[in-house]
């Protein structure tokens, strides 16, 4: 479950992969050169346990392509930056979680 392909799509403000025809999404607002990770929505019908990390990690890892600063104020993906120290650096400075 590591290769996720996923989708930026920018109109609704949401990265997006479809895992078992179920859309899984992690909704952000932009600004400047941030992106705040607002919300994560993984169906219930996505049963794989590793579905969630590797969702978030894909995510983390296009916005790190774009070299923008990213923002998780959603629960689950702070705790994931918190557990995973390579995506530290992606918070702006004086951001702490």
């Amino acid at each position: 479950m590591n290769d996720i392909s996923i989708t930026n799509n920018s109109f609704l403000r949401q990265y997006e992969t479809t895992v078992a025809q179920s859309l899984a999404k992690i909704e952000y607002a932009a600004q400047e050169r941030k992106i705040f990770l607002t919300k994560l929505v993984i169906p219930s019908e996505i049963k794989d346990p590793l579905f969630k990390e590797a969702f978030i990690r894909a995510v983390l890892e296009d916005i790190k392509e774009m070299e923008l600063r990213v923002v998780p104020t959603s629960p689950e993906i702070a705790s994931f930056v918190k557990k995973n120290r390579r995506y530290k650096e992606m918070l702006p400075i004086g951001i702490r979680i």
